[in-house]
């Protein structure tokens, strides 16, 4: 399995070489960040939140990571590991590894996936069934300042 993810970021660091094939805000890291993105949605973590069971990937990384996103993705389809302790376990190494190349500025995508498997491990270490995640409005405000 390493050795897959290897062979994948080997492919992308060398495709994102030549800056002409970079989109703007391009950063190194962000090769790392959306490889761990293809292996969470590949992996399918039943203790993923509801609305996170699946992250997409950004439109600019995927029209410039050409003719080899259909060979990364034969590869990612490879990687078989069915005990979800597992899984969770490969991409946190995976992470760890990953943020272990870059400096703490290049990291804002690798922590904010950190953040979330680290999650999904807790839930799972616990056996807690993932919550429904409900995004409520704050109310307003009145405009009258003795009112608020």
């Amino acid at each position: 399995m390493k050795k897959k993810v290897e062979k994948i970021l080997e492919i992308w660091h060398k495709h994102f070489e030549d800056e002409d094939k970079q989109y703007s805000e391009f950063e190194s890291s962000d090769i790392e960040y959306f490889v761990s993105c293809l292996l969470y949605n590949h992996l399918a973590f039943q203790k993923a939140l509801d609305t996170m069971k699946t992250i997409d990937l950004s439109y600019d990384f995927i029209s410039a990571c050409g003719d080899e996103y259909d060979e990364i993705l034969s590869i990612i389809k490879g990687i078989e590991i069915n005990d979800e302790g597992q899984k969770i376990e490969f991409l946190q190494n995976f992470i760890k590894e990953s943020q272990a190349k870059y400096s703490a500025d290049e990291l804002y995508l690798l922590n904010r996936m950190e953040y979330h498997i680290d999650g999904v491990m807790q839930r799972y270490e616990s056996g807690e069934e993932a919550k429904k995640v409900e995004f409520v409005a704050p109310k307003k405000k009145s405009s009258n300042p003795l009112l608020r």
